[in-house]
Parts: structure tokens; sequence; C-alpha cells
């Protein structure tokens, strides 16, 4: 099949629209048309833009058009969690949870990458590796689909991928996000997870205003190095510096993502170390505890070993919440959906 030789409307940031808008001699005020009908309408096919001339609208449909989604599988939880697969063009498929918060909103959970080269121990993507990173209209796209299903109040890009590894598409991503005619999103709306790559938590800062979570999950290198192999060349005193000099509005805190795994990292030492590691950071911590998976050897916390981690950081002043679990009784975790449906056509092998 030939590939579309013309430009995605959801691949470019505002200012690249306002250009691409300019090229075709047109005024600055028809970026601001598209962006309307594109994201605040949801409208995909340009001759229902109406407010545009026949003639520029067929100009536009020559050199351009806007990719639409729709999920291939949906699997929704009793407690109202959905988790969506998507099919992209290539064949590939990606990830993203639409999480239930109280009364009628929502935090949408999206993807950065077909898989992940962290390798991170306890996370299922990582044993998929990285395929490529997705592009702009990609990471877009998955906001846009979900919102069909009704408002999306708050996003988390926390699903497959390191969003800093796919850094340029992820910016031009959230530049879209923001546009205040569009999706509208405020930037206290957006969280960027990461598992440290510190060179690019600096220049994130540097480039762009958004809520940044740090997947954090060991209080020593040595523990650290096998959880997250990052942790080899962005060590914790590199990134705990990273994060102490990370541009912070008054309001605002680095989340800390602390997967507790029994007999690994959830002791009261544990605890103090982690106390010690967050001195000098506006912090809170998100204590996650592991979500147990075929093939991983790594096991639950105790729930006993959850209430005194907690209590310790709690009666030491560090604002420390323990993030309930969803969606548990379907493919709710990151790449369980995508794991099942390739093991049912046969492209990944069966667990042991």
């Amino acid at each position: 099949m030939k590939k579309d030789s013309r430009i995605d409307i959801k691949n470019l940031s505002p200012e690249e629209l306002g250009l691409f808008m300019a090229g075709m001699g047109q005024k600055p005020f028809r970026t601001k048309q598209i962006i309307q009908w594109v994201y605040a309408r949801g409208v995909t096919d340009f001759t229902e833009m109406t407010d545009l001339s026949k003639a520029f609208r067929e100009n536009l449909e020559a050199r351009a058009f806007v990719s639409d989604w729709e999920p291939e599988v949906v699997e929704e939880s009793r407690d109202g969690t959905r988790k969506y697969l998507f099919r992209l063009s290539d064949g590939q498929t990606v990830e993203s949870v639409r999480i239930p918060m109280d009364g009628e909103r929502s935090t949408i959970c999206i993807s950065t990458q077909v898989g992940c080269a962290m390798q991170c121990s306890f996370c299922l993507t990582g044993t998929f590796g990285l395929t490529r990173n997705l592009e702009t209209s990609e990471i877009v796209n998955q906001v846009c689909a979900v919102s069909k299903d009704g408002p999306v109040n708050n996003i988390v890009l926390m699903g497959m991928g390191e969003p800093l590894h796919n850094l340029d598409n992820v910016v031009r991503a959230l530049q879209i996000f923001y546009i205040p005619e569009g999706l509208g999103f405020g930037t206290r709306k957006v969280t960027l997870s990461t598992s440290g790559l510190v060179p690019q938590m600096v220049e994130l800062g540097q480039r762009i205003r958004v809520n940044l979570a740090v997947s954090l999950n060991a209080t020593t290198d040595e523990v650290r190095n096998e959880l997250m192999p990052i942790n080899k060349r962005y060590p914790l005193s590199e990134l705990m510096k990273a994060c102490r000099e990370f541009p912070l509005l008054q309001h605002q805190r680095i989340t800390f993502e602390y997967i507790l795994i029994r007999d690994v990292n959830d002791s009261i030492q544990d605890a103090k170390r982690l106390v010690k590691l967050l001195h000098g950071v506006k912090a809170k911590v998100n204590l996650i505890p592991y979500n147990e998976h075929e093939g991983s050897a790594l096991r639950s916390p105790l729930a006993e070993s959850i209430e005194a981690f907690q209590t310790y950081l709690l009666n030491r002043n560090i604002v420390a919440i323990r993030r309930a679990s969803k969606g548990q009784d379907i493919s709710a975790a990151c790449g369980q959906l995508k794991g099942k449906l390739d093991r049912q056509q046969g492209q990944l092998p069966l667990p042991d």
C-alpha cells in the first residue's frame, strides 16, 4: 500500500501549523480555526469545516489529513477502568487506560513508545524491548480517541515507553494538549513520568512546563541497579540533584513513584533512606503495591508492610499517598493487554 505523503495535522505543533498555513498563503487566524475544528470539535474531515472556503478545503485535502483512531480492543473493569488497545498504521499496537476519578472526572494514562528500552525488571512493557517512538499524532490521538467516551480531566504520560526517550515528539504533544482553543489542558493537569534520564530531565525543564513524576522504586544504587538498569548510567546522587534543580512553581511538587515489592524495597530501613533521599526536594510520594504478572518472580508486598512504610513517611512530614490499584480484573497494567493479544496471534511465546 502506498504511504500517504500528505501531512497529518496532528503531527504539527501550534507554531508548525501556523507556518504550514502561512505556506499555503493563509492568514494567522486560519490556524486557530483549524485547531478548533480538529481538537475542540473532533472534526477530521476538511469538507465539514464549513467556515473555510471551498477552495481552501480542497487545497487542504490535497496537502494534509487529520488522523482519527478507534480502539481495536476495549476491556472494562468492574470499577469503571477502561483499557484500550490501538492498532497503528504499521501494525504495531499501543495501550491507553482511562481511570475514573470522583464523580464524572477521569484520568487517561497514555503511551509514548511501542515497547520500551529501559528494561525495568518490574515492568511487563520492558520485556517487549523498544520497537519505535510514537509520532506526535500517535500520542495525541490516544487522548482524542478516549475522549469520545467522555471528558478527560487529567493526562499522565505513564503508559508504555519512556517519555523522555522520545522527547521532541512528547514536547510537541504537550504543546498541543495546552492549546486553549483546542484540547485546553492546563499545565497542572498533565504529568510526565520518567525512569530518570537526567540530561533529558534538564532539557524538559528548559523547554516546557509539566508536572514531573520520577519512578524511584529503590533507596540504594545496588537495588535500583537491579530494578532499573538506567540507574547504572544516572545513579541516585545524579538523579536527586536533577530533581532538586528541576524548575517548579510555588505550588508544585515532584511526585516520586515508589513501587513496593515484597522483600526487595519495602522495609522500614528503605523508608528511612527514602526520607534522607528526599531532603531538600519539594516532594510527594505515591506508594504503589507491585502488580504481580506472569513471568515475574517479584511479589506484591504484605498489607502490614505497606502500612508501616506509609506511616513512617507520614510521621516525618512527607506526603505519602497509597495509590489504589485500578482495573485488577482486566489487563490494566502496562503491556498486559498487548501481551495477551500478541500471544493469541502467535507473536509472543506463552509464559512458562
